[in-house]
């Protein structure tokens, strides 16, 4: 019965190791098929690896400069050399005449920006005056030095170059570089006498003006290469001319480079900290008790028991001594008048401007109110037709044909060509005039002008010059026909010298050798 038991239990073993057997095999079985799939091309599982995030696209490229144009080119190497050179000989010499070369290297930067917008812009129907307030400063920056100046040993010197800056005007010309050379004529006639008195003296004073002969000869070359007929504009594909003055004045060629910052490991410099906490105002003073008063206001008529009652001998209107002497720093002996109050000009902004107009009315031209205006204003006048010109600033114009008679009145800077006049020609309160005559002109008057020249031809020398409280006036003739002399600067006398001779007054002109 033992015997029995224990075969039963080793029966059931065997069986249950042939079941673990088999259970083994079929877990080897399935671990070979899916060997076999992976080896066939089924892709096993892989663990999920974190996907790298994409770095953001490059911003687009800006846009590349456009080309400097070969004009403007050519124009910076001639400030660059030539003019640089001139202003470097200046600063040598020193003084005003130094002062009057920076302002020359500002009028060249000027036209270089005018030349850069023409290269951009299409050409206006009515130039805007923005164009040209810089070239104008600097214009009437050297005229002024040399006007303010005329007693310096070196007024030769200022005058020369006050001659030649007008060159810079030739945008106005058919032939510019023709333009220029005249110009140029009229700086040697100045330019002669500084080779002429520093030949034996000073170098620097021939190298000085030599620079400056060669500053209007490169002009003069670079116009006959790309201005040879004038001023050319963008007409094509040009923008408005503001907005190409515009763009040239604020683009990388006319802006100065701005330094950039060390910020470590690149990128863009941090940002500026924030501004601090203001300070606290200041406590208001405390409200001054006003109790006091208003206790002593309410004495009613006891108010004035602790006044002192004064004598007789201390009363100044019963004591005549003691109002002689009287300084009390209230009375208007003491302080004296008192000043009226000074009269302040009316604000320019508050100035109303009339436009201006050039207008033929009945018999008689009136031409008012121009302001520095491009180009020059002419007038054809017929022999019984008189003309009348005032508040014109920086103004040419041009009478063609003979008229009757001209007038003049409160103009700055007025440029006046003439042909012929049957009568007279009237100039008052007119600073810095000048009048060129080509035919004839009997009589000329001048009536407080300061700082006047009077160009005369052949036609005109019979010209009779009428002067009243006038200064820095110049007559220049021209050189006798078949002569190579130069124009003869002639300035007339400022001085009377008066005394009396047998009992009669006696004036007679001082004049000055120079």
């Amino acid at each position: 019965m033992a015997s029995g038991g224990h075969m039963h239990n080793f029966t059931t073993l065997i069986k249950r190791l042939e079941a673990a057997t088999s259970r083994l095999e079929d877990m080897a079985m399935s671990l070979d098929d899916s060997n076999a799939s992976n080896s066939a091309g089924t892709p096993a599982a892989s663990p999920a690896v974190p996907e790298t995030p994409k770095s953001a696209p490059p911003p687009p490229a800006s846009p590349a400069a456009a080309p400097t144009p070969p004009q403007i080119q050519d124009f910076d190497a001639l400030i660059q050399g030539d003019v640089q050179n001139f202003v470097k000989l200046s600063e040598k010499i020193g003084g005003l005449v130094a002062e009057q070369s920076k302002a020359v290297l500002q009028a060249f930067q000027a036209e270089r920006t005018f030349l850069y917008v023409s290269t951009k812009a299409k050409k206006p129907a009515n130039p805007p005056p923005e164009l040209m307030t810089d070239l104008h400063k600097a214009s009437d920056s050297i005229n002024n030095i040399r006007e303010s100046n005329r007693h310096s040993p070196l007024f030769t010197h200022l005058s020369a170059v006050a001659e030649g800056i007008v060159a810079l005007g030739w945008f106005f010309e058919p032939k510019p570089a023709d333009f220029v050379a005249d110009m140029l004529a009229s700086v040697e006639y100045y330019g002669n006498k500084i080779l002429k008195e520093y030949k034996e003296k000073d170098r620097t004073h021939i190298q000085y003006i030599q620079a400056y002969y060669q500053i209007f000869k490169a002009l003069g070359a670079f116009l006959q290469k790309h201005y040879p007929k004038g001023l050319t504009w963008n007409n094509e594909s040009g923008v408005d001319a503001l907005e190409a003055l515009k763009q040239v004045k604020s683009g990388p060629a006319s802006s100065p480079a701005v330094p950039s910052l060390n910020v470590p490991g690149g990128g863009a410099p941090p940002p500026p900290p924030p501004p601090g906490i203001p300070p606290a105002p200041a406590p208001s003073a405390p409200a001054p008790d006003m109790s006091a008063v208003f206790d002593q206001l309410n004495q009613g008529e006891q108010i004035t028991s602790g006044l002192r009652k004064v004598d007789k001998s201390e009363m100044t209107h019963k004591n005549p001594s003691l109002r002689a002497g009287s300084t009390a720093p209230g009375s208007s002996a003491g302080r004296g008048k008192s000043p009226a109050p000074s009269k302040k000009p009316k604000p320019e902004s508050m100035r109303t401007k009339k436009p201006p107009r050039k207008d033929l009315e009945g018999n008689k031209w009136l031409v008012e109110n121009f302001e520095a205006p491009e180009g020059i204003i002419e007038i054809d006048a017929a022999q019984n037709q008189s003309i009348l010109i005032s508040r014109c600033n920086k103004t040419i114009v041009k009478v063609n044909g003979k008229a009757n008679a001209i007038a003049i009145d409160n103009c700055n800077g007025l440029s006046l060509i003439v042909d012929s006049l049957v009568s007279s020609l009237d100039i008052i309160k007119s600073p810095k005039f000048a009048l060129q005559i080509d035919g004839t002109v009997p009589t000329v008057l001048l009536d407080q002008v300061d700082g006047a020249t009077i160009y005369l031809g052949q036609a005109s020398l019979a010209t009779e010059v009428f002067t009243s409280k006038c200064s820095a006036v110049n007559i220049m003739l021209p050189p006798k026909e078949g002569t190579d002399d130069d124009t003869k600067e002639c300035p007339l006398p400022e001085q009377l010298k008066s005394y009396i001779k047998d009992g009669v007054l006696v004036s007679e002109i001082v004049e000055h050798a120079g």
